[in-house]
């Protein structure tokens, strides 16, 4: 899936999409919400270059159309100039890896723009009022983000929910330890053609195993290949990689770029690394093995690795790996249905807690009592008994996957404590061994 949105009330903010919601909206002012035509991709492509800040080229469009589902893609009109679209939202089915491996349907948001001449109109709450309604009616238990501007989405619902971590690595510093096993696989580079069917395969598995993580559709490896374009995803052909064990089963990937930087007559080139998958410790090792030997290389950047991701302490000298500015939180989160979302997860411990959470947007109001088995399973339902904790919707929502702390939003006050050791009793039932992780923009 993956690639571009753009934010609430008039600024640039999100990413990319699919899917259903007939039916008309016209608002005080005349400007009417509704779906989209296939005929009418080119006006509504037109509307996200602009609230993106980007020129609108025809590639757009076309890009558009590889995705486009009816009803899925809204778009705002206003009467004084009908064939203008001012503003945009797009979304489209998924799944979500929860804690324990279970794929959690959610409704993946993205292409949200509102033109500068048209805010503080109401028109991304209506888009979204109208997009989680239908989610909701078609089953999906949670709706998910990438929030551009983190100020805009609490107020519909959403919390950050999983964070991704960024390192830049001098490989005259700090190289792979010789202590590291070398492993009995192999690793080759192929060819693009290669990597979308090997590598799509892969990541079906690899999901599975990573909390916070979402599927990826044939038009993301399309993208990512160079087999389909879109203006402003600047593409160019990667290096890719994979790992295969003794059996000859793919069990990772890497793919990365090297820039050509010479200081001095001397190279000072820097490999980014675009997207590193690896099932096993094997493959993990031996893909960044490769990653920080490439000749001319001084500097490895990797954007976007899970949050405990051992690279550091693979490395000779730990401190040769320094966390990048763009470290933050990444794939935010809004409940639905709050007894099929805490099911389909996985509990660390048994136990009991009842929640007070307040919801404007109704989803996840109510009182509930979260209760958790000795085997993992747990239910969360509606109860009348005193509540331990009182917290909102995104508070909830970050919660959900394990990345936040409860002790932590107490002690900022977005979590309210009405039983002593109620938020250490959260954590314990609901953070992960591994933290949640999303390495996709959509």
């Amino acid at each position: 899936m993956g690639t571009d949105a753009a934010a609430g009330d008039g600024r640039p903010t999100d990413r990319h999409t699919d899917g259903p919601a007939e039916g008309r909206q016209a608002g005080q002012d005349g400007i009417e919400i509704r779906a989209v035509t296939a005929d009418e991709l080119p006006l509504w492509d037109r509307a996200v270059a602009r609230g993106f800040l980007r020129p609108h080229l025809d590639e757009g469009t076309e890009f558009r159309r590889l995705s486009f589902r009816p009803g899925r893609f809204l778009g705002a009109f206003d009467p004084y100039d009908p064939g203008r679209c001012v503003a945009t939202f797009r979304s489209f089915d998924t799944e979500l890896t929860v804690p324990g491996g279970a794929l959690l349907p959610v409704d993946a948001i993205t292409a949200v723009t509102v033109n500068s001449t048209h805010r503080r109109r109401g028109l991304l709450s209506r888009m979204m009022a109208r997009d989680l309604a239908a989610a909701r009616e078609r089953g999906a238990a949670a709706a998910i983000l990438i929030a551009a501007e983190y100020p805009i989405y609490g107020r519909y619902g959403f919390g950050p929910a999983t964070r991704n971590q960024s390192w830049t690595v001098d490989v005259n510093r700090g190289r792979l330890r010789d202590d590291l096993p070398a492993g009995t696989g192999r690793t080759d580079f192929v060819t693009m053609a290669e990597a979308r069917k090997y590598g799509a395969e892969l990541h079906e598995r690899w999901r599975r195993t990573q909390p916070g993580a979402i599927g990826r559709n044939p038009v993301w490896w399309q993208l990512r290949t160079g087999e389909a374009t879109l203006p402003g995803f600047d593409w160019r052909e990667p290096f890719t990689a994979l790992h295969r064990d003794a059996e000859g089963t793919v069990t990772g990937l890497i793919s990365y770029t090297v820039d050509d930087t010479w200081v001095a007559n001397n190279p000072d080139c820097t490999l980014t690394v675009v997207d590193f998958l690896a099932m096993d410790r094997e493959a993990a090792l031996a893909l960044w093995r490769l990653a920080l030997s490439v000749d001319w290389v001084r500097t490895v950047a990797v954007g976007n690795i899970g949050p405990d991701d051992p690279l550091p302490l693979l490395l000779t000298d730990p401190r040769a790996a320094v966390p990048a500015k763009d470290s933050s939180d990444f794939l935010w989160l809004r409940l639905l249905d709050v007894p099929a979302a805490f099911a389909a997860r996985s509990y660390r411990a048994p136990g009991r807690l009842v929640l007070d959470v307040t919801d404007p947007g109704g989803y996840a109001a109510g009182r509930w009592a979260l209760e958790t088995a000795a085997d993992g399973t747990g239910r969360c339902t509606p109860t009348e008994d005193p509540a331990d904790l009182a917290l909102d919707a995104p508070a909830l929502a970050s919660l959900y996957l394990g990345t936040e702390s409860a002790v932590r939003l107490a002690a900022a006050g977005l979590v309210a404590e009405l039983t002593p050791g109620a938020a250490d009793r959260a954590d314990l039932l609901l953070r992960t061994a591994v933290q949640a992780w999303n390495p996709d923009i959509f």
